[in-house]
């Protein structure tokens, strides 16, 4: 779905029910009083479309990249966050825990009953600790498994707590029409939520992997391999990545998303290169070969496919090669004519993946690689420092370099480095195709 559809969409989805309000007709009341409402009806909105944005579904993120959705889903909370919270104070009309009887239109009071008033200020307080504890998540003493369990039940709570308190509470949300738009909304919401956590999952167990081999391949780095256990091997483009659940039931959150580092089509299995960096990949090296493994995928937007270029730039940081490498290996097996350039940056020559078969692919008429180290030993003869835009320069200063295609994956602080310098060289914005890991 491209993404103006999806604007549309999400524009559509989160103003109609001010559009609905207004369309009943009814006597206004103060200004700060509507606005109060409308900033509580579009945040109800925007908190129910949340669980469709982080639900992985391949019509919304396969255009723009699950880690533009995701940051998406991150603002987007923090709007409706900033909406809920001010909400309460913008009303100038004095509110009462009961109705009054000469008050029909509820044009002169605010008649809350003492369940829609305890469940408006539930949800008001829990709303902020689910948004804090998702932008705290790496400083919270959790397993990312427990933090994930939290954060889905807590939704869950908050969207059940304003469903009650906009239906009971609310003005225009007491007219059939915009009662059933909170309904089937919600239902959509709960749907999505079932089929990540159930249909997904019931997929995933009639199609299990096998772990084949785990091989170290660089500092604090390995390459993990697998294979179906029956029927064809998963479709995939390269560049794309999995969830990837290692050892336990397909139902299990202990998932983990990684890119994957071999071509489609590869005879030896979907093989990953993983970096230990803590929690499950701390103990990567410690995987047996013949463990159940489930995949929920393929994601990701970092591809060729739709795309073209006179030219291929491939410019990776750390792990950021890893699905760089993917693509490497499906135009060498496909002998693409083009050339290429591989530009992979690393702190300690250690650090470095599938060195050997680099280097031969260096070898080959059309195609450049280029290492990069921060901190070299001595005797390092390739290049130094971090990629930036002088160095940026220097590997693409020829002349149809604006003409090719360039592909970047690794650290945000290289990723933004990278995306102006090859803008500032006039290089097209939709011929640079990024991927982020961390997205906050």
């Amino acid at each position: 779905m491209h993404a103006s559809v999806l604007i549309a969409g999400y524009l559509i989805v989160t103003l109609t029910p001010l559009v609905l309000s207004i369309l009943q007709g009814r006597a206004l009341r103060p200004f700060w009083d509507e606005i109060s409402s409308g900033l509580a009806m579009t945040a109800f909105a925007i908190l129910l479309v949340e669980f469709v944005l982080s639900g992985r579904f391949k019509v919304i993120s396969a255009r723009i990249g699950m880690d533009v959705t995701m940051r998406l889903h991150q603002l987007l909370a923090r709007t409706a966050l900033v909406f809920i919270l001010i909400h309460p104070f913008l009303y100038q009309t004095p509110f009462l825990t009961f109705p009054v009887p000469w008050d029909v239109s509820r044009q002169l009071t605010l008649g809350l009953g003492i369940g829609s008033l305890a469940s408006g200020l539930a949800g008001w307080i829990l709303l902020p600790v689910l948004v804090l504890t998702a932008v705290l998540r790496d400083q919270l003493p959790y397993r990312y498994e427990t933090w994930r369990l939290m954060h889905g039940v807590g939704a869950v709570l908050i969207a059940a707590m304003a469903m009650h308190h906009t239906l009971n509470a609310g003005r225009y949300s007491s007219d059939p029409l915009l009662a059933g738009f909170w309904v089937v909304l919600l239902a959509l919401a709960l749907g999505s939520l079932l089929y990540s956590y159930v249909i997904v999952p019931l997929k995933e167990a009639s199609r299990p992997y096998l772990v084949t081999s785990v091989q170290k391949i660089a500092r604090r780095t390995w390459e993990l391999t697998i294979k179906a256990r029956r029927g064809n091997e998963l479709e995939f483009e390269a560049g794309q990545f999995v969830w990837l659940n290692l050892g336990h039931s397909p139902f299990s959150l202990h998932e983990n998303p990684f890119s994957i580092s071999s071509a489609p089509g590869n005879d030896s299995g979907i093989q990953f290169v993983i970096k230990q960096a803590g929690d499950f990949t701390s103990r990567i090296g410690e995987v047996s070969p013949g463990t159940t493994a489930f995949l929920d995928g393929p994601h990701g937007n970092l591809t060729l496919k739709g795309r073209t270029g006179t030219g291929i730039a491939l410019i990776a940081g750390g792990v950021g090669v890893v699905p760089l490498l993917s693509i490497a290996r499906q135009l060498d097996k496909d002998s693409d004519p083009r050339p290429l350039v591989l530009l992979y940056g690393n702190r300690l020559v250690d650090q470095i993946v599938y060195k050997d078969e680099l280097r031969l692919l260096a070898g080959k008429d059309n195609c450049d690689v280029r290492f990069v180290l921060s901190e070299p030993e001595p005797g390092w003869s390739g290049l130094t420092g971090m990629i930036d835009r002088a160095m940026l320069d220097d590997v693409f200063g020829f002349e149809d370099a604006s003409h090719w295609l360039y592909l970047v994956c690794g650290p945000s602080a290289m990723l933004d480095v990278v995306e102006k310098a090859l803008i500032a060289r006039g290089v097209p914005a939709h011929q640079i195709v990024s991927e982020r890991f961390y997205y906050d």
